[in-house]
């Protein structure tokens, strides 16, 4: 295990002096290691073992990007046109530029503060936050060079995978259960460099799943791998699956929706999360002609249909 360890750090280290940015490995905190083995072994799961195929190919090449992600099923998907507002032509589709500069934003955090893992969330449901990081991660990703994951981690009600055209299965809880490795959960669609881990079927036990360690073990295994990983979760107020998956990452922005989330639920669901954690609010659902004053006013402000 240590050999693929030290290239995966080997490799972090390359890719984040090609792209000006400094990291800090999950692989050089043996305290996360030793936490992610001890949950692990009280869940009475099986430490995890690379494949050979997955050590050989990594020692052949130091670890080339595209060799292990190769790994990673091509699928045909059929992005919703009303929704995803990257995957055309058209760069002017109204809320576009307002995702370039909550993109903008976001860098400018990253300057400050280690910002890699990322999680999406709402206070209710049908605020639009599964639309807010789909279109983030395409955004990203058409920055040269720039690599991302979008998670649907939203197990008990799953939906991304109907905004992207694309299968619901094999995915994250299929993961999470120990049916099948990170690589065959992973998706590569039509976007160069936007990769896609769905949900997978439906998990009653979602709660049971995310705090299992495996988790953390997943995002631990392929941070290296992308500049960008952003966690789609279910929303805060019904359950509480968003304050397990935050513990995971570096930063939350929270999704209200424009004349629907009620305040007093939007503080609520706020104070859900460390202040530390919270980089900011995306106001989604605006109409056209609150576009240009909303994005003054609240930080962000997107439009759409979802």
């Amino acid at each position: 295990m240590s050999r693929i360890h030290d290239a995966l750090k080997r490799a972090e280290q390359e890719r984040a002096t090609s792209t000006g940015t400094h990291v800090e490995p999950a692989f050089d905190q043996p305290e996360l290691r030793n936490e992610v083995r001890s949950e692990g072994q009280r869940e009475n799961m099986p430490s995890f073992q690379p494949s050979p195929a997955t050590v050989m190919t990594t020692m052949a090449s130091g670890l080339n990007y595209e060799s292990l992600l190769a790994r990673c099923p091509q699928t045909e998907w059929s992005p919703d046109p009303r929704t995803m507002l990257f995957f055309q032509d058209d760069d002017n589709r109204v809320g576009a530029e307002e995702f370039r500069t909550l993109r903008s934003r976001l860098y400018q955090i990253r300057e400050k503060m280690p910002l890699k893992r990322l999680l999406v969330t709402s206070a209710l449901p049908k605020e639009g936050k599964s639309f807010v990081a789909a279109n983030l991660a395409q955004v990203l990703v058409r920055q040269h060079g720039r690599r991302a994951l979008v998670i649907d981690g939203d197990l008990r009600n799953p939906g991304m995978h109907r905004h992207l055209g694309a299968a619901q299965t094999p995915g994250l809880s299929e993961y999470l259960l120990g049916e099948c490795d990170e690589f065959a959960a992973l998706q590569r669609g039509p976007m160069e460099n936007l990769f896609f881990m769905p949900a997978g079927r439906a998990a009653g036990s979602a709660p049971e799943l995310l705090s299992n360690g495996r988790l953390k073990l997943f995002l631990q295994r392929v941070e290296p791998l992308f500049d960008w990983i952003i966690l789609d979760s279910s929303p805060v107020i019904p359950v509480s699956d968003a304050t397990l998956v935050a513990g995971a990452c570096d930063g939350i922005l929270m999704v209200v929706k424009s004349d629907s989330t009620p305040s007093d639920l939007a503080r609520r669901a706020r104070e859900e999360f460390p202040d530390k954690l919270l980089l900011g609010v995306v106001l989604n659902g605006t109409s056209s002609g609150e576009l240009g004053r909303s994005k003054y006013y609240y930080g962000e402000a997107v439009n759409s249909h979802a």
